[in-house]
């Protein structure tokens, strides 16, 4: 329910409507009407609903006072309105001014676009062949380079069969060299071991010939 204190008085004028609140002092220039329209809304949106029905607790205090703010803000909106009603045909007169600007200047456009078609037709038919010209050379170089990895491949298996010889070969000589040098600590073990034994076979006898009831 709207207080009656702030309603808003509608007055014909010559060219529009104009609203002339009780209470003009305290309206605010400048305010963006849509958005507080939104708060509106918002404001009963949010409002808590009454259960099983479709009516809505609203706070009248709150609802009122944004209610007073709308519409005594209305005038400058009406205002806005007017002029732009006014200025109408002005604004439709450079409506069609600028486009005229722009068909002008597409239809410039389109000729000239017309007059450089050769241009744009041989232009087209140097970047064919410069395509055609780049294709080749690629397929070449493609060729090429396969040849050559190829060449590569088979280069590099030859090496590493030689090197698989020659790992083979020093893996050879070098087992043979550590079997020779394993003979040779043993003989030389061997022969150790028989000095000993002839000096333990000297050292018994020696002690039996010493204790001869033995």
């Amino acid at each position: 329910m709207l207080r009656q204190e702030s309603t808003p008085r509608l007055e014909p004028e010559h060219n529009g409507l104009r609203v002339e609140p009780e209470t003009p002092a305290s309206s605010s220039p400048g305010i963006d009407i849509q958005r507080e329209l939104n708060r509106l809304e918002e404001m009963i949106l949010d409002s808590p609903r009454i259960p099983l029905t479709r009516r809505t607790l609203v706070d009248e205090e709150q609802l009122l006072d944004q209610l007073d703010l709308i519409r005594l803000n209305l005038p400058s909106a009406f205002q806005e309105s007017d002029i732009i009603v006014r200025h109408k045909d002005e604004i439709l007169q450079e409506a069609e001014e600028y486009a005229q600007e722009i068909i002008n200047t597409a239809e410039e456009r389109a000729a000239r676009i017309l007059n450089e078609m050769g241009l744009i037709q041989q232009a087209k038919a140097e970047a064919e062949q410069l395509r055609q010209q780049v294709q080749r050379e690629c397929e070449t170089l493609q060729q090429q380079t396969l040849s050559e990895i190829e060449q590569i491949r088979y280069r590099l298996q030859q090496e590493l069969e030689e090197m698989r010889s020659r790992t083979l070969a020093e893996c050879e000589e070098i087992q043979n060299g550590a079997d020779d040098y394993a003979d040779h600590v043993l003989g030389s073990i061997e022969q150790q071991l028989n000095e000993m034994m002839r000096v333990i076979r000297n050292g018994r006898q020696q002690i039996q010939g010493n204790n001869p009831t033995r």
